[in-house]
C-alpha cells in the first residue's frame, strides 16, 4: 500500500508540475524557446571551447617557432663565414695560378690546418659550455714533447728510455687527460677563475716543455709517431682525414647524443641545466678533459708534420690567438651555449687561406701578423653584416 501511495503523489507531483503556468514546457512555445535556448548554449559552450582551446593552440605555434627558431640561428651563425670564404677565395685565385690547385689547397692547406683544427675542437667544446683555457697551447707542446722525449735516444736529445712509439702516444693523451682533469677540478671544484688557473698551468707547462730537454728540440721520431702529420694518402694528408673526422663526429655528438646536448644546456643557463638534473659540475670536468687531449693530439700532428717536437711549439708560437679566433669568428659564443662545429672548422679554414695566400705573395714578414688581424677583423665585420643579430655574442 505504500508503494502505491507514493507511486501516486509522484505522478500527482508530474501533472501538477506540466500545469503550472510558471512551467511552460509542454507548450509549442515552450519548445520553441528552449530549442532556441540550447541553441545559444551550444554556441555558446563551442564559443568557449574555442576560446580555452586558442591559446593551446597558440602555445604549440610558439613553441614550435620557438624550436625552429634557435636551430635557425645556430646554421646563421655557422654559415655567416661563407661569404667571407668566397671573397677569400676569389682574392687567393687572383693573387697566383697555384692556388686552385689539389697540391695547394688539399696538400698544403689542409695539412697546414689540421693540427689546429683539432686544437680549435677542444677549445670550442669548452667555451661551449661557458669556459675557456688558455693552457691548450702549452699542451699541444708539452705532451708531444714528453712523449719524444722518452722515444727517441740521447743523441736526438731524447732521455735514452727508448720506449715503444706506441707506448709514448698513450703518455700523450695520458697527459692531455692528466692536464685537462687538474684544470677541471681547479676551476669546477675548486671555484677558482678558470682565466687565471689556465694561464697559470700554461707558463707551468711551458716551463717543463723547456726544462726537460733544457731548450733543445728531440729529432728524428720514429714513423710510427710521425705517421698522423707526416702520412698520405693520394694526395690528401692523413692528418687533414683525422681532422674531418673529428670535426664531424663532435659535431653529431653535440646535436644527438644527451651528453652533448647538456653542453649546451650547461652553456647556455648552468642553474637550469642543474636544476633539470643534468650533472653539470661531471659533465663540465670531462669537457675539460677532452679539450686537453684533443690539444694533444694536434700536438702530435704537428710534432709528425716536422718530424721534430721544437721548444716553440705551443706556448711560444702563441698558438692560442690562432684557436681562439677561428672559433670566434666561426660563430662559437665567448658565453658559452651557441656555436657549432660547422663554424669552427670554417674559421679554420679561414686562416688556413689567409696564411696560404700571404706565403703565395710573399708578404713580408714584417707585415704578416698585421695583414692576419685585419683579415680577422673583416672576417668578424662581414659575417656580423651577414648573420645580423644571431652572428653577434
Amino acid at each position: 500500500m505504500s508503494e502505491i501511495q507514493d507511486r501516486a503523489d509522484t505522478e500527482g507531483e508530474a501533472t501538477t508540475g506540466m500545469s503550472t503556468p510558471g512551467n511552460t514546457t509542454g507548450s509549442p512555445d515552450a519548445k520553441g524557446g528552449s530549442d532556441k535556448a540550447g541553441a545559444r548554449a551550444s554556441a555558446d559552450a563551442s564559443t568557449g571551447v574555442l576560446a580555452a582551446s586558442r591559446p593551446g593552440v597558440l602555445s604549440r605555434l610558439s613553441s614550435r617557432t620557438a624550436q625552429r627558431s634557435p636551430a635557425a640561428v645556430s646554421w646563421i651563425r655557422q654559415a655567416a663565414l661563407l661569404p667571407v670564404l668566397v671573397v677569400i677565395l676569389i682574392v687567393g685565385a687572383t693573387k697566383s695560378d697555384a692556388f686552385f690547385t689539389v697540391n695547394n689547397l688539399v696538400s698544403g692547406v689542409g695539412q697546414q690546418v689540421s693540427a689546429l683544427g683539432i686544437t680549435v675542437v677542444g677549445e670550442s667544446l669548452i667555451l661551449l659550455i661557458g669556459g675557456m683555457d688558455l693552457s691548450l697551447e702549452a699542451t699541444y707542446g708539452l705532451a708531444p714533447m714528453v712523449a719524444a722525449w722518452l722515444i727517441v735516444p740521447t743523441m736526438a736529445f731524447g732521455s735514452g728510455a727508448l720506449l715503444n712509439p706506441y707506448l709514448g702516444i698513450l703518455i700523450l693523451l695520458a697527459i692531455g687527460a692528466v692536464v685537462g682533469l687538474v684544470n677541471g677540478l681547479l676551476i669546477v671544484k675548486a671555484r677558482l677563475n678558470g682565466f687565471i688557473v689556465t694561464l697559470g698551468m700554461t707558463v707551468l707547462l711551458a716551463g717543463v716543455q723547456n726544462g726537460i730537454v733544457h731548450g733543445q728540440s728531440p729529432y728524428e721520431l720514429p714513423s710510427a709517431f710521425s705517421y698522423l702529420g707526416s702520412a698520405f694518402v693520394g694526395q690528401v694528408p692523413v692528418s687533414l682525414l683525422v681532422a674531418g673526422a673529428v670535426f664531424a663526429v663532435t659535431g653529431l655528438f653535440l646535436r644527438y647524443h644527451r651528453v652533448g646536448r647538456s653542453i649546451y644546456a650547461i652553456g647556455g643557463n648552468p642553474e637550469a641545466a642543474r636544476a633539470a638534473g643534468i650533472k653539470v659540475d661531471r659533465v663540465k670536468i670531462g669537457v675539460y678533459v677532452a679539450g686537453s687531449m684533443l690539444a694533444a693530439v694536434g700536438g702530435l700532428i704537428e710534432a709528425g708534420k716536422v718530424s721534430s717536437v721544437t721548444v716553440q711549439q705551443g706556448y711560444q708560437e702563441g698558438i692560442i690567438f690562432s684557436v681562439f679566433a677561428a672559433a670566434v669568428i666561426g660563430g662559437v659564443s665567448l658565453r658559452g651555449g651557441r656555436g657549432g662545429m660547422f663554424g669552427a672548422a670554417s674559421g679554420v679554414v679561414l686562416l688556413g687561406l689567409v696564411q696560404n695566400i700571404i706565403d703565395l705573395a710573399q708578404v713580408s714578414n714584417y707585415w704578416q701578423l698585421a695583414i692576419s688581424g685585419a683579415v680577422i677583423l673583416f672576417a668578424l665585420a662581414l659575417a656580423r653584416v651577414v648573420g645580423g643579430e644571431a652572428s653577434a655574442d
